[in-house]
């Protein structure tokens, strides 16, 4: 019978009317029986056909809730509407310097002569050039990492560096330990590889050692994947105690660890890199994303030495090469200066943002950190973050739930990202201080 579906007709009418609005919770299945004056089992088809259509979703021990989005991915008309219908965008995180374009057009020039060009435009293997090796160590010196040349590998981006180091280490249906709050991105790649990724404890120092031998125990990990400077999404870095205790855990277990550094340029002076602590183990990933710009870039891991050939197959084997323009362009933005003034330049940005940030999410349970270009926000109760970023949708904001971040099978974090470095500063000020209205306001305050 048809009329489970006409039930769901209306209260889709319902939702999409604003008379049920989003974050607000249905009845229970039983109590919606009694009130429609049906089955329990035909309330159960009701409540299967809204989850069906993407308006409603559930949540074990907290109920049934009318979903943040509609099925196309627009606000529901329950919420305010955006003003002008623009987007400030706190999702994206590309720190840019002013007179960046600049900068780097001066260093291009001379690669647009026809002999240099034709040079620039030729292949480029994973081992990339003498060069751009020598360019990348001492780049990678000031982090306080010396490694030998000989043993960095370049892919077009960080993400390839990571995917390909990955899939070099682990094979399908193989276990790697990660933070429980993880990249978005290296959940896609491992479920492109068939990788199981395995959450790991943290706490206010990082992951606990004691976590990483639990996992080991209940079945052996093939690698780690970890970040310890300024972490992703949390801003958390790792202190130096920890990352000696880690070092000590991976040698005496001996596993692999894959670690990102790609938002270390902006925290000078810290604790050194893990790969320092265990350069037999620790294959470091960074790359020129967020220190240059995302559109002509490069990604480069630094492998311990007797996996350079097995990493450098995997880059080939993927495709994940970097481009010989790009790559060329990266040496001259190192060895001329230019990297260092737009890395300069951006931790000015992102001290100046953190500020902004400081003042105007005053009182709520922000994490941050001065250096990073992003905070970690709980969202204040009844406040959930599927709910929350709707509501910031709504009047023109794109954050980032916490559930993207989230590993396991746990119950995700009633939290967001917020992406600081994108959007002009004027804009950043009205976004936080919206953000902030409609949290203090609740979910009713935000739907009415």
């Amino acid at each position: 019978m048809d009329d489970y579906r006409r039930i769901a007709d209306r209260i889709a009418d319902d939702i999409s009317g604003g008379r049920l609005r989003p974050g607000q919770r249905l009845p229970p299945q039983r109590a919606f029986a009694r009130r429609h004056g049906i089955a329990s089992s035909t309330a159960g088809r009701v409540y299967g056909e809204l989850v069906r259509r993407g308006l409603v979703v559930g949540e074990v021990g907290r109920g049934t809730f009318v979903r943040a989005t509609e099925p196309d991915g627009q606000p529901g008309r329950a919420l305010a509407e955006a003003a002008g219908g623009a987007t400030v965008d706190l999702e994206l995180n590309y720190p840019v310097a002013p007179g960046q374009p600049e900068l780097l057009a001066a260093a291009l020039a001379p690669l647009l002569r026809p002999d240099a060009l034709g040079h620039a435009l030729r292949p480029a293997a994973a081992a990339g050039t003498p060069a751009a090796r020598d360019a990348v160590a001492s780049l990678l010196a000031q982090g306080g990492l010396r490694s030998g040349a000989a043993r960095i590998l370049f892919t077009g981006n960080a993400r390839q560096a990571i995917a390909a180091t990955l899939a070099s280490l682990v094979r399908p249906g193989g276990r790697v330990g990660v933070e429980e709050l993880t990249y978005p991105l290296v959940k896609e790649i491992a479920a492109r590889l068939g990788i199981v990724l395995v959450p790991l404890a943290t706490d206010e120092e990082g992951p606990l050692p004691g976590s990483v031998a639990a996992a080991h125990r209940s079945a052996p990990l093939s690698a780690l994947y970890l970040q310890p400077t300024l972490h992703n999404p949390t801003s958390r870095t790792t202190s130096a105690g920890r990352l000696e205790q880690l070092a000590d855990t991976v040698h005496r277990l001996g596993i692999p660890v894959v670690e990102d550094r790609i938002w270390a340029f902006l925290h000078p002076g810290g604790a050194p890199p893990l790969a320092a602590l265990a350069p037999g183990l620790v294959h470091l990933v960074d790359g020129l994303s967020k220190r240059v710009a995302p559109g002509l870039t490069v990604g480069f891991t630094v492998v311990p030495r007797e996996r350079v050939e097995a990493v450098a197959r995997a880059v080939r084997s993927g495709g994940w090469s970097a481009g010989g323009f790009a790559l060329e362009a990266a040496v001259r933005w190192i060895a001329d200066g230019t990297v260092d003034r737009l890395v300069a330049a951006k931790r000015r940005d992102a001290h100046r943002r953190q500020r902004l940030l400081a003042g105007e999410l005053a009182g709520l349970r922000v994490r941050s950190d001065p250096a990073a270009c992003f905070a970690w926000w709980e969202l204040p109760a009844p406040w959930r973050a599927d709910t929350f970023t709707a509501a910031a949708r709504a009047h023109g904001i794109a954050i980032t739930p916490g559930t993207a971040f989230a590993v396991g099978t746990g119950r995700a974090p009633d939290a967001v990202r917020l992406g600081l470095a994108s959007a002009p500063e004027p804009e950043l000020r009205r976004a936080l201080a919206t953000l902030a209205r409609v949290a203090r306001g609740g979910p009713g305050a935000a739907a009415g």
